[in-house]
């Protein structure tokens, strides 16, 4: 069931450049979304957006798996503070990642060579098209990301915590489920009411739900179509893929 809320969102506009940004360029400009819903999560589990792209970060996904490109970040940004508040180490295995829970530890797989690694997302990136995670130097070195700088890779979500039993063998602990909540496609984003009303309900004759969700960006208000409940978030990503555009977002 949808919450019932006033559909006024406060963006409280920081002039931040999250430390994933810096290996995709300059600086940016971040808002991270305080709505009636979220603001009981800690920061980095809010709704952000980056350059007027909205990012809804995953509370929980059991199953996550994502192919793409990797790219790493090094002695740069070495000692500077990640999105979660850690330091980062160029040295430890750690990466950056768009949505995926702070703490979830994720196996990377180059494609072209078969490497594998394992890392602890612990920060938000990257944010340039078509690349999924930034890796540290050392997890990046090790599946041979470090000498071209990119490489395409799958990505699997393993869990949150990493215990080593007595054999030595080292476990991963999944969470009771990485798919929490009701997801849907945001299909547009409009300025004008009726324009966002009227692509609603044609998204309801064809798929049996949309809702117009009301936001602010930069001083602008606009009016969000989302499209589809769906009970999972792999589910909704299929849905997105039929569309041919849009992106997932988070009902609950």
């Amino acid at each position: 069931m949808i919450k019932r809320c006033k559909p006024i969102f406060k963006l409280i506009i920081i002039i931040i450049v999250f430390f994933g940004l810096f290996s995709c360029g300059p600086s940016y400009q971040v808002s991270v979304v305080d709505a009636p819903d979220t603001r009981e999560l800690k920061g980095h589990q809010k709704p952000y957006i980056v350059n007027g792209e909205r990012y809804d970060p995953i509370r929980d996904h059991v199953g996550f798996v994502e192919e793409g490109m990797a790219s790493w970040y090094g002695k740069k940004f070495h000692g500077r503070k990640t999105s979660n508040g850690e330091i980062y180490d160029m040295y430890a295995s750690t990466a950056a990642h768009k949505t995926l829970p702070m703490g979830t530890y994720v196996r990377v797989t180059n494609k072209r060579n078969g490497k594998q690694t394992v890392v602890r997302v612990n920060d938000r990136g990257p944010f340039i098209a078509g690349r999924i995670i930034d890796l540290s130097y050392t997890a990046a070195n090790e599946v041979g990301v470090v000498g071209p700088g990119t490489a395409p890779v799958r990505i699997e979500a393993l869990g949150y915590r990493e215990d080593k039993v007595s054999s030595g063998r080292v476990t991963y602990t999944q969470p009771q489920s990485y798919d929490i909540g009701t997801f849907a496609i945001q299909v547009g984003a409009f300025t004008v009411r009726s324009n966002a009303d009227r692509l609603a309900a044609d998204m309801r004759v064809q798929h049996g739900f949309a809702t117009v969700r009301e936001g602010w960006v930069d001083g602008k208000r606009f009016y969000r179509v989302w499209v589809g409940k769906f009970a999972s978030l792999e589910v909704a990503e299929q849905m997105k893929l039929k569309l041919n555009g849009g992106f997932v977002v988070a009902l609950e």
